[in-house]
């Protein structure tokens, strides 16, 4: 059974992350570790025992008709998982060694977004969940809601403006209220709709004029760099909780 095993130690000394080339997951090739995907699952299967041990309601066989179909889940998420790592983290910036990494903390942050007896529903948004509470450097994607708030200094004299912003937004459902999408919001309240960016100027007082609003970040980052030629802005941000 999994719980006799540990990860085994067949990485190097001091060896890290491998970088991965940024590509959408269904373009991705296939660069997933097994022994990330290994470790993946022994940290869900064992975090998924400590939950059941703890209630007793908790009942794999009956939840997954027979525990061979909860293992086959226990897989799938572990895969699936991998396969979105390989597409969306950016490797080339940590210095963790990746299937200790998952060993240590993957279980734990996945049932924090989905309950051991409904594996069956983990999907890519999930992943996405999942890499946040890893606390993973996340590439921004047009296809993944993540809170980007960037600043670069106005490189022309002369302007009104010290330094422009790119930041992402949502409008309340409610009321279509603006405000600010951050790192501290939940990515998929029901509450506000997609997120979006604005692009602000920033006066030297750190007042924030508005300028224009654009769907994706490409799009932001061409007006900015139309508006100010040389302004330096990032070309792929990255995503990491604030310390």
């Amino acid at each position: 059974m999994m719980s006799k095993f540990g990860l085994a130690k067949i990485c190097k000394p001091g060896q890290v992350y491998m970088p991965v080339m940024k590509t959408g997951t269904e373009s991705t090739p296939d660069l997933s570790d097994p022994a990330a995907v290994f470790a993946s699952a022994l940290s869900l299967w064992q975090e998924c025992q400590k939950h059941a041990s703890a209630d007793k309601k908790i009942n794999f066989s009956e939840s997954y008709n027979g525990v061979d179909q909860f293992m086959r889940e226990v897989m799938r998420v572990a895969n699936l998982f991998e396969t979105w790592a390989c597409a969306h983290i950016n490797f080339d910036q940590t210095n963790d060694v990746w299937p200790y990494l998952l060993e240590d903390k993957f279980g734990e942050a996945c049932l924090a977004v989905i309950l051991p007896t409904t594996l069956a529903q983990f999907e890519d948004d999930d992943c996405l969940r999942v890499a946040i509470r890893l606390q993973l450097l996340i590439n921004l994607d047009d296809g993944l809601r993540l809170p980007i708030d960037v600043v670069a200094q106005n490189p022309l004299g002369g302007s009104g403006f010290q330094k422009y912003r790119i930041q992402t937004i949502r409008d309340s459902v409610e009321d279509g209220t603006c405000v600010p999408f951050t790192a501290a919001d939940e990515a998929f309240d029901d509450n506000f709709g997609a997120p979006y960016f604005g692009l602000y100027g920033m006066s030297d007082d750190g007042l924030l004029e508005h300028i224009a609003d654009r769907r994706t970040y490409a799009e932001a980052l061409r007006l900015a760099q139309k508006i100010a030629p040389g302004v330096e802005f990032p070309e792929t941000p990255i995503f990491s909780i604030p310390v």
